[in-house]
Protein backbone atom coordinates (compact mmCIF):
# COMPACT_ATOMS: atom_id res chain seq x y z
CA UNK A 1 0.00 0.00 0.00
CA UNK A 2 1.43 3.47 -0.84
CA UNK A 3 2.68 5.41 2.15
CA UNK A 4 0.15 8.23 1.69
CA UNK A 5 -2.74 5.73 1.75
CA UNK A 6 -1.67 3.92 4.91
CA UNK A 7 -3.59 4.93 8.02
CA UNK A 8 -2.62 5.16 11.67
CA UNK A 9 -4.54 2.82 13.96
CA UNK A 10 -7.55 4.26 15.76
CA UNK A 11 -6.11 3.18 19.11
CA UNK A 12 -2.85 5.00 18.45
CA UNK A 13 -4.56 8.19 17.25
CA UNK A 14 -6.97 8.33 20.17
CA UNK A 15 -4.43 7.38 22.84
CA UNK A 16 -1.77 9.88 21.79
CA UNK A 17 -4.26 12.59 20.81
CA UNK A 18 -6.18 12.24 24.07
CA UNK A 19 -3.05 12.42 26.22
CA UNK A 20 -1.79 15.48 24.36
CA UNK A 21 -5.10 17.28 24.85
CA UNK A 22 -5.19 16.15 28.49
CA UNK A 23 -1.88 17.89 29.22
CA UNK A 24 -2.40 20.99 27.09
CA UNK A 25 -5.99 21.73 28.08
CA UNK A 26 -5.53 20.51 31.64
CA UNK A 27 -2.82 23.07 32.35
CA UNK A 28 -4.72 25.97 30.78
CA UNK A 29 -7.92 25.23 32.70
CA UNK A 30 -6.13 25.98 35.95
CA UNK A 31 -4.98 29.51 35.07
CA UNK A 32 -7.79 31.02 37.13
CA UNK A 33 -6.08 29.68 40.26
CA UNK A 34 -3.16 32.04 39.60
CA UNK A 35 -5.26 35.22 39.42
CA UNK A 36 -5.18 36.12 43.10
CA UNK A 37 -1.66 34.88 43.96
CA UNK A 38 -0.07 36.74 41.05
CA UNK A 39 -2.05 39.98 41.37
CA UNK A 40 -1.43 40.13 45.11
CA UNK A 41 2.29 39.37 44.79
CA UNK A 42 2.82 41.82 41.92
CA UNK A 43 0.47 44.55 43.15
CA UNK A 44 -1.66 44.38 39.98
CA UNK A 45 -5.42 44.73 39.70
CA UNK A 46 -7.56 41.92 38.31
CA UNK A 47 -7.92 43.70 35.00
CA UNK A 48 -4.16 43.39 34.38
CA UNK A 49 -4.19 39.62 34.83
CA UNK A 50 -7.45 39.30 32.89
CA UNK A 51 -6.02 41.30 29.99
CA UNK A 52 -3.04 38.92 29.71
CA UNK A 53 -5.34 35.88 29.65
CA UNK A 54 -7.58 37.68 27.16
CA UNK A 55 -4.54 38.21 24.92
CA UNK A 56 -3.75 34.51 25.35
CA UNK A 57 -7.17 33.55 24.02
CA UNK A 58 -6.94 35.99 21.12
CA UNK A 59 -3.42 34.81 20.27
CA UNK A 60 -4.64 31.22 20.37
CA UNK A 61 -7.44 32.08 17.98
CA UNK A 62 -5.38 34.06 15.47
CA UNK A 63 -2.37 31.73 15.42
CA UNK A 64 -4.67 28.70 15.47
CA UNK A 65 -5.72 29.51 11.90
CA UNK A 66 -2.13 29.31 10.69
CA UNK A 67 -1.34 26.32 12.89
CA UNK A 68 -4.26 24.55 11.22
CA UNK A 69 -2.96 25.46 7.75
CA UNK A 70 0.50 24.16 8.62
CA UNK A 71 -0.93 20.94 10.08
CA UNK A 72 -3.01 20.35 6.93
CA UNK A 73 0.01 21.01 4.73
CA UNK A 74 2.93 19.46 6.66
CA UNK A 75 1.23 17.20 9.20
CA UNK A 76 0.37 17.59 12.88
CA UNK A 77 3.70 16.28 14.23
CA UNK A 78 5.84 19.32 13.44
CA UNK A 79 3.17 21.71 14.67
CA UNK A 80 2.86 19.80 17.97
CA UNK A 81 6.62 19.91 18.57
CA UNK A 82 6.76 23.65 17.96
CA UNK A 83 3.70 24.26 20.13
CA UNK A 84 5.17 22.28 23.01
CA UNK A 85 8.39 24.30 23.04
CA UNK A 86 6.39 27.53 23.04
CA UNK A 87 4.25 26.24 25.91
CA UNK A 88 7.28 25.49 28.08
CA UNK A 89 8.81 28.88 27.30
CA UNK A 90 5.53 30.67 28.01
CA UNK A 91 4.99 29.04 31.40
CA UNK A 92 8.56 29.79 32.47
CA UNK A 93 8.23 33.37 31.22
CA UNK A 94 4.93 33.74 33.06
CA UNK A 95 6.70 32.81 36.31
CA UNK A 96 9.65 35.14 35.78
CA UNK A 97 7.92 38.19 34.24
CA UNK A 98 9.22 41.38 35.91
CA UNK A 99 6.30 43.57 34.80
CA UNK A 100 2.81 43.43 33.31
CA UNK A 101 4.02 43.94 29.72
CA UNK A 102 6.30 40.91 29.77
CA UNK A 103 3.56 38.97 31.55
CA UNK A 104 1.13 39.79 28.74
CA UNK A 105 3.67 38.66 26.15
CA UNK A 106 4.47 35.35 27.88
CA UNK A 107 1.16 34.38 29.51
CA UNK A 108 -0.65 35.95 26.58
CA UNK A 109 1.05 35.70 23.21
CA UNK A 110 3.45 32.77 23.80
CA UNK A 111 1.05 30.46 25.63
CA UNK A 112 -1.76 31.35 23.23
CA UNK A 113 0.45 30.33 20.29
CA UNK A 114 1.41 27.16 22.15
CA UNK A 115 -2.20 26.17 22.71
CA UNK A 116 -2.94 26.77 19.03
CA UNK A 117 -0.37 24.11 18.18
CA UNK A 118 -1.21 21.53 20.85
CA UNK A 119 -5.00 21.35 21.16
CA UNK A 120 -8.16 20.51 19.28
CA UNK A 121 -7.73 21.96 15.79
CA UNK A 122 -4.45 20.09 15.21
CA UNK A 123 -5.53 16.82 16.88
CA UNK A 124 -8.95 16.85 15.22
CA UNK A 125 -7.28 17.22 11.84
CA UNK A 126 -5.49 13.91 12.44
CA UNK A 127 -8.73 12.28 13.60
CA UNK A 128 -10.57 13.54 10.51
CA UNK A 129 -7.90 12.31 8.11
CA UNK A 130 -7.07 9.00 9.77
CA UNK A 131 -10.38 7.60 11.09
CA UNK A 132 -13.51 6.27 9.45
CA UNK A 133 -16.17 9.01 8.99
CA UNK A 134 -18.70 6.71 10.67
CA UNK A 135 -16.68 7.00 13.90
CA UNK A 136 -15.51 10.59 13.51
CA UNK A 137 -17.96 12.36 15.85
CA UNK A 138 -17.49 9.68 18.50
CA UNK A 139 -13.70 9.92 18.24
CA UNK A 140 -13.82 13.70 18.56
CA UNK A 141 -15.95 13.21 21.66
CA UNK A 142 -13.28 10.93 23.12
CA UNK A 143 -10.56 13.54 22.45
CA UNK A 144 -12.68 16.31 23.97
CA UNK A 145 -13.41 14.10 26.98
CA UNK A 146 -9.66 13.72 27.41
CA UNK A 147 -9.30 17.48 27.61
CA UNK A 148 -11.99 17.48 30.27
CA UNK A 149 -10.23 14.74 32.21
CA UNK A 150 -7.12 16.88 32.02
CA UNK A 151 -9.03 19.63 33.78
CA UNK A 152 -10.22 17.22 36.46
CA UNK A 153 -6.69 15.88 36.86
CA UNK A 154 -4.58 19.01 36.51
CA UNK A 155 -6.57 21.74 38.29
CA UNK A 156 -6.28 20.12 41.75
CA UNK A 157 -2.62 19.34 40.99
CA UNK A 158 -2.01 22.99 40.11
CA UNK A 159 -3.75 24.11 43.29
CA UNK A 160 -1.57 21.71 45.29
CA UNK A 161 1.60 23.01 43.58
CA UNK A 162 0.69 26.63 44.30
CA UNK A 163 0.04 25.89 47.97
CA UNK A 164 3.14 23.73 48.35
CA UNK A 165 5.72 25.53 46.21
CA UNK A 166 4.40 29.03 45.66
CA UNK A 167 3.02 30.35 42.39
CA UNK A 168 6.38 30.93 40.66
CA UNK A 169 7.88 27.51 41.35
CA UNK A 170 4.57 25.87 40.43
CA UNK A 171 4.69 27.48 36.98
CA UNK A 172 8.29 26.36 36.48
CA UNK A 173 7.33 22.78 37.35
CA UNK A 174 4.52 22.91 34.80
CA UNK A 175 6.92 24.22 32.15
CA UNK A 176 8.82 20.94 32.49
CA UNK A 177 5.71 18.75 32.71
CA UNK A 178 4.31 20.12 29.44
CA UNK A 179 7.36 18.77 27.55
CA UNK A 180 5.78 15.32 27.87
CA UNK A 181 3.70 16.28 24.82
CA UNK A 182 6.77 15.89 22.60
CA UNK A 183 7.15 12.09 22.80
CA UNK A 184 3.37 11.71 22.44
CA UNK A 185 3.50 13.72 19.21
CA UNK A 186 5.44 10.90 17.56
CA UNK A 187 2.26 8.81 17.76
CA UNK A 188 0.52 11.31 15.45
CA UNK A 189 3.11 11.27 12.66
CA UNK A 190 0.87 10.67 9.67
CA UNK A 191 2.35 8.45 6.91
CA UNK A 192 1.32 10.83 4.12
CA UNK A 193 3.46 13.57 5.61
CA UNK A 194 6.50 11.46 6.49
CA UNK A 195 9.87 12.68 5.30
CA UNK A 196 8.40 15.92 4.00
CA UNK A 197 6.09 14.10 1.58
CA UNK A 198 3.16 16.11 0.24
CA UNK A 199 -0.32 14.82 1.12
CA UNK A 200 -2.59 13.70 -1.72
CA UNK A 201 -3.73 16.42 -4.13
CA UNK A 202 -6.81 18.24 -2.91
CA UNK A 203 -9.93 19.28 -4.77
CA UNK A 204 -9.53 22.85 -3.54
CA UNK A 205 -6.81 25.33 -2.77
CA UNK A 206 -6.74 27.05 0.61
CA UNK A 207 -8.29 30.19 -0.88
CA UNK A 208 -11.09 28.25 -2.57
CA UNK A 209 -11.87 26.35 0.63
CA UNK A 210 -12.05 29.59 2.62
CA UNK A 211 -14.21 31.34 0.04
CA UNK A 212 -16.62 28.41 -0.02
CA UNK A 213 -16.86 28.25 3.78
CA UNK A 214 -17.41 31.97 4.35
CA UNK A 215 -20.09 32.10 1.64
CA UNK A 216 -21.96 29.29 3.39
CA UNK A 217 -24.42 30.66 6.02
CA UNK A 218 -24.15 27.60 8.26
CA UNK A 219 -20.42 28.18 8.70
CA UNK A 220 -21.15 31.70 9.91
CA UNK A 221 -23.82 30.43 12.31
CA UNK A 222 -21.43 27.86 13.77
CA UNK A 223 -18.87 30.62 14.26
CA UNK A 224 -21.47 32.76 16.07
CA UNK A 225 -22.34 29.91 18.42
CA UNK A 226 -18.70 29.21 19.16
CA UNK A 227 -18.18 32.89 20.01
CA UNK A 228 -20.70 32.48 22.82
CA UNK A 229 -19.06 29.24 23.96
CA UNK A 230 -15.74 31.02 24.37
CA UNK A 231 -17.26 33.97 26.23
CA UNK A 232 -18.99 31.75 28.77
CA UNK A 233 -16.41 29.11 29.55
CA UNK A 234 -13.37 31.38 29.82
CA UNK A 235 -15.18 33.94 31.94
CA UNK A 236 -16.29 31.19 34.32
CA UNK A 237 -12.99 29.31 34.24
CA UNK A 238 -10.88 32.37 35.07
CA UNK A 239 -13.17 34.43 37.31
CA UNK A 240 -15.18 31.81 39.23
CA UNK A 241 -12.43 31.31 41.87
CA UNK A 242 -12.33 35.06 42.57
CA UNK A 243 -16.14 35.34 42.52
CA UNK A 244 -16.43 32.61 45.14
CA UNK A 245 -13.69 34.12 47.32
CA UNK A 246 -15.47 37.49 47.20
CA UNK A 247 -18.57 35.70 48.48
CA UNK A 248 -16.65 34.30 51.44
CA UNK A 249 -16.00 30.75 50.22
CA UNK A 250 -12.58 29.13 50.61
CA UNK A 251 -10.13 28.70 47.70
CA UNK A 252 -10.54 24.91 48.04
CA UNK A 253 -14.19 25.24 46.99
CA UNK A 254 -13.09 26.89 43.74
CA UNK A 255 -10.44 24.22 43.09
CA UNK A 256 -12.94 21.43 43.66
CA UNK A 257 -15.53 23.22 41.49
CA UNK A 258 -13.14 23.54 38.55
CA UNK A 259 -12.16 19.91 39.04
CA UNK A 260 -15.83 18.87 39.01
CA UNK A 261 -16.37 20.80 35.79
CA UNK A 262 -13.57 18.78 34.26
CA UNK A 263 -14.86 15.47 35.64
CA UNK A 264 -18.43 15.91 34.45
CA UNK A 265 -17.26 17.28 31.13
CA UNK A 266 -15.65 13.91 30.48
CA UNK A 267 -19.19 12.56 30.47
CA UNK A 268 -20.72 15.51 28.62
CA UNK A 269 -18.25 15.59 25.75
CA UNK A 270 -18.36 11.83 25.29
CA UNK A 271 -22.17 11.85 25.25
CA UNK A 272 -22.24 14.79 22.82
CA UNK A 273 -19.79 13.06 20.49
CA UNK A 274 -21.74 9.81 20.62
CA UNK A 275 -25.09 11.52 20.05
CA UNK A 276 -23.56 13.35 17.10
CA UNK A 277 -23.43 10.05 15.22
CA UNK A 278 -27.25 9.80 15.16
CA UNK A 279 -28.77 13.13 16.26
CA UNK A 280 -28.63 16.40 14.30
CA UNK A 281 -25.66 18.32 15.66
CA UNK A 282 -27.51 21.65 15.42
CA UNK A 283 -30.07 20.32 17.91
CA UNK A 284 -27.35 19.11 20.26
CA UNK A 285 -25.68 22.52 20.16
CA UNK A 286 -28.93 24.42 20.72
CA UNK A 287 -29.70 22.30 23.79
CA UNK A 288 -26.19 22.82 25.19
CA UNK A 289 -26.30 26.61 24.91
CA UNK A 290 -29.83 26.86 26.30
CA UNK A 291 -28.84 24.54 29.14
CA UNK A 292 -25.92 26.82 30.04
CA UNK A 293 -28.19 29.87 30.19
CA UNK A 294 -30.57 28.03 32.52
CA UNK A 295 -27.76 26.70 34.73
CA UNK A 296 -26.20 30.16 35.21
CA UNK A 297 -29.60 31.69 35.99
CA UNK A 298 -30.37 29.11 38.66
CA UNK A 299 -26.86 29.45 40.13
CA UNK A 300 -27.28 33.21 40.57
CA UNK A 301 -30.82 32.86 41.93
CA UNK A 302 -30.15 30.09 44.47
CA UNK A 303 -28.54 30.76 47.88
CA UNK A 304 -24.77 30.40 47.53
CA UNK A 305 -23.08 27.57 49.42
CA UNK A 306 -20.37 24.99 48.69
CA UNK A 307 -23.13 22.53 47.75
CA UNK A 308 -24.75 24.93 45.27
CA UNK A 309 -21.32 25.62 43.75
CA UNK A 310 -20.63 21.91 43.31
CA UNK A 311 -24.05 21.30 41.73
CA UNK A 312 -23.49 24.22 39.35
CA UNK A 313 -20.02 22.90 38.50
CA UNK A 314 -21.39 19.43 37.75
CA UNK A 315 -24.16 20.78 35.49
CA UNK A 316 -21.83 23.19 33.69
CA UNK A 317 -19.31 20.39 33.36
CA UNK A 318 -21.82 18.35 31.36
CA UNK A 319 -22.18 21.35 29.02
CA UNK A 320 -18.61 22.73 29.15
CA UNK A 321 -16.72 21.47 26.09
CA UNK A 322 -19.56 19.32 24.80
CA UNK A 323 -19.92 21.89 22.01
CA UNK A 324 -16.56 20.84 20.56
CA UNK A 325 -17.36 17.40 19.03
CA UNK A 326 -20.67 18.37 17.32
CA UNK A 327 -19.26 21.67 16.01
CA UNK A 328 -16.12 20.12 14.50
CA UNK A 329 -18.01 17.06 13.24
CA UNK A 330 -20.49 19.38 11.52
CA UNK A 331 -17.64 21.25 9.80
CA UNK A 332 -16.13 17.93 8.64
CA UNK A 333 -19.53 16.71 7.44
CA UNK A 334 -20.25 19.88 5.46
CA UNK A 335 -16.85 20.62 3.94
CA UNK A 336 -14.87 17.36 4.14
CA UNK A 337 -11.53 16.80 5.86
CA UNK A 338 -8.95 18.12 3.39
CA UNK A 339 -8.85 21.53 5.10
CA UNK A 340 -10.41 20.52 8.41
CA UNK A 341 -7.66 21.85 10.71
CA UNK A 342 -7.72 25.23 8.96
CA UNK A 343 -11.52 25.58 8.93
CA UNK A 344 -11.62 24.38 12.52
CA UNK A 345 -9.06 27.08 13.25
CA UNK A 346 -11.35 29.79 11.84
CA UNK A 347 -14.30 28.47 13.84
CA UNK A 348 -12.09 28.45 16.91
CA UNK A 349 -10.92 31.99 16.20
CA UNK A 350 -14.51 33.10 16.75
CA UNK A 351 -14.49 31.14 20.02
CA UNK A 352 -11.37 32.97 21.11
CA UNK A 353 -12.77 36.41 20.33
CA UNK A 354 -15.58 35.48 22.69
CA UNK A 355 -13.00 34.22 25.20
CA UNK A 356 -11.11 37.50 24.97
CA UNK A 357 -14.22 39.52 25.70
CA UNK A 358 -15.43 37.19 28.46
CA UNK A 359 -12.24 37.19 30.48
CA UNK A 360 -11.38 40.85 29.81
CA UNK A 361 -14.84 42.22 30.57
CA UNK A 362 -14.92 40.11 33.71
CA UNK A 363 -11.85 41.91 35.04
CA UNK A 364 -12.70 45.39 33.74
CA UNK A 365 -16.31 45.42 34.92
CA UNK A 366 -15.33 44.01 38.29
CA UNK A 367 -12.74 46.74 38.78
CA UNK A 368 -15.30 49.40 37.82
CA UNK A 369 -18.37 48.08 39.62
CA UNK A 370 -16.99 45.80 42.33
CA UNK A 371 -19.18 42.96 41.03
CA UNK A 372 -19.35 40.28 38.35
CA UNK A 373 -23.15 40.56 38.03
CA UNK A 374 -23.26 42.35 34.66
CA UNK A 375 -21.02 39.76 33.00
CA UNK A 376 -23.10 36.90 34.41
CA UNK A 377 -26.22 38.47 32.85
CA UNK A 378 -24.44 38.91 29.51
CA UNK A 379 -23.47 35.23 29.61
CA UNK A 380 -27.13 34.24 30.12
CA UNK A 381 -28.36 36.37 27.22
CA UNK A 382 -25.66 35.09 24.89
CA UNK A 383 -26.56 31.49 25.78
CA UNK A 384 -30.14 32.01 24.62
CA UNK A 385 -28.90 33.71 21.43
CA UNK A 386 -26.49 30.87 20.63
CA UNK A 387 -29.26 28.30 21.04
CA UNK A 388 -31.33 30.16 18.46
CA UNK A 389 -28.59 30.70 15.85
CA UNK A 390 -27.61 27.02 15.78
CA UNK A 391 -31.08 25.77 14.88
CA UNK A 392 -30.94 26.84 11.17
CA UNK A 393 -27.54 25.16 10.54
CA UNK A 394 -27.59 22.83 7.51
CA UNK A 395 -25.32 19.84 8.01
CA UNK A 396 -25.61 18.12 4.62
CA UNK A 397 -22.32 17.84 2.69
CA UNK A 398 -21.73 20.51 0.08
CA UNK A 399 -22.20 19.11 -3.41
CA UNK A 400 -19.35 20.25 -5.60
CA UNK A 401 -19.10 19.97 -9.35
CA UNK A 402 -15.89 19.37 -11.24
CA UNK A 403 -12.67 20.13 -9.35
CA UNK A 404 -12.10 23.86 -9.16
CA UNK A 405 -9.11 25.26 -11.06
CA UNK A 406 -6.14 26.21 -8.93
Amino acid sequence: MPTADRKLSMTQVLACGAMIVTLSMGIRHGFGLWLLPITQAQGWDRGTFSFAIAIQNLSWGVIGIFAGMLADRFGAFKVLIGGTLLYAAGLAGMALSPNSTIFALTAGVLIGAAQAGTTYAVVYGVIGRQLDPAKRSWAMGVAAAAGSFGQFLMVPVEGFLIRGLGWQQALLVLSVVVLLIMPLAFGLREPGFAGGAIPPKRQQTVGQALAEAFRYPSFQLLMAGYFVCGFQVVFIGVHLPSYLKDKGLSPEVASYALGLIGLFNVIGTYVAGTLGQTVARRKILACIYLGRAIAISVFLWAPLSPLSVYIFAAVMGMLWLSTVPPTNAAVAQIFGVAHLSMLGGFIFFSHQIGSFLGVWLGGVLYDRTGSYDVVWYIAIGLGVLAALVNLPVREAPIVRGAPQPA
